[in-house]
Parts: C-alpha cells; sequence; structure tokens
C-alpha cells in the first residue's frame, strides 16, 4: 500500500493507493504555516480492517516532523489515534 500527499495552498489529502484502488483518504486544511488541521478520514469498505486509516495518520505524523509542523486532529478517528499513541504525540 502506498500512501500519497497532495499539497495545496490552504488544504490537502493524503491518499492510500492498494493495486491502482484507493484505500483511503485523509483532508487537512491548513492553519497558518505551522499547523495544519486533519479534518477527515475516510476508509473505503472494502479496505477496512487494514490498517488504512493508520497509515494514513502516521503519513501526516512523518510529514510533520520532516517539516517542523504541528497537526491539530479534530477529525474523530485522527484525535482516537494521537489518543491510544503517545509516541505520536510530539506534533500536536
Amino acid at each position: 500500500m502506498e500512501i500519497q500527499q497532495i499539497n495545496r495552498e490552504s488544504k490537502g489529502f493524503f491518499k492510500a493507493v492498494s493495486d491502482g484502488k484507493e484505500a483511503g483518504r485523509m483532508t487537512y486544511s491548513w492553519a497558518g504555516k505551522e499547523k495544519f488541521i486533519i479534518d477527515h478520514t475516510e476508509v473505503n469498505s472494502e479496505f477496512n480492517g487494514q490498517g488504512v486509516g493508520k497509515k494514513m495518520v502516521l503519513a501526516a505524523v512523518d510529514y510533520a516532523r520532516e517539516n517542523s509542523l504541528k497537526i491539530i486532529p479534530l477529525c474523530p478517528f485522527a484525535k482516537a489515534m494521537f489518543d491510544k499513541m503517545a509516541e505520536i504525540r510530539d506534533v500536536l
């Protein structure tokens, strides 16, 4: 599974792709130059239970770390991931 990032001036998304199919998408909005808000995570039903959402959150965390950014997880799924995984909270 590959995670792709599409970043635009005010918004962007992470997209999970498996065998040419979109497995999921996690959207975000910029909150200034140093923060972005994860506002929605969606996984296509045929990929449920495969950790697609988690992979996209971890890709966002890696992106934040590499670019000295912070994440505001408004999406309930992303918030739950940060609540469960203390090791990724450095980007909050």
